[in-house]
């Protein structure tokens, strides 16, 4: 067993509105969806918009061709994002899980590409998809000997 100087940690649940306001605070983060019946994560960045998670995407990728092929609620996903201090441990991680559909309206489409530049612009990252997450879960990671620090 490894031992450490480090205060053992304490784990702290998150409300839905301090997981939204973190999940806010950064712009990448793993989307979890399923992919020949298997699950499927891809890094990617993220805008909140009205309590929902955006995200760029292109022509013919796993996640489009999954959201395209959906019915009228969408393909089920989770979207994940952290910052955990890789010294200390502390910080915080979101699980945000719900709907994800293909954003088809031409004006809302403009609006998105204005909000969100894709951080791996391939050709093609004209396409955007929208989650509405159902059941958002966090948690803090804090030290025991003092206030809880966010990340």
């Amino acid at each position: 067993m490894i031992r450490t100087n480090r205060p053992p940690h304490r784990r702290i649940d998150l409300d839905r509105a301090d997981a939204l306001r973190l999940l806010g605070s950064v712009s990448m983060g793993r989307i979890v969806f399923t992919r020949q019946a298997l699950p499927t994560v891809r890094p990617v960045n993220h805008v909140l918009d009205g309590g929902d998670i955006v995200i760029r995407t292109c022509e013919g990728s796993a996640l489009t061709s999954q959201a395209q092929q959906a019915d009228g609620t969408g393909v089920v996903v989770a979207y994940e994002a952290d910052a955990i201090d890789p010294g200390t441990h502390l910080g915080w991680s979101v699980v945000a899980t719900g709907y994800a559909r293909l954003v088809t309206d031409p004006g809302e489409l403009v609006r998105i590409r204005a909000l969100l530049e894709p951080w791996a612009a391939e050709p093609g990252m004209d396409y955007a998809v929208r989650i509405r997450p159902d059941l958002i879960t966090g948690i803090l990671l804090a030290s025991r000997g003092g206030e809880p620090e966010d990340g």
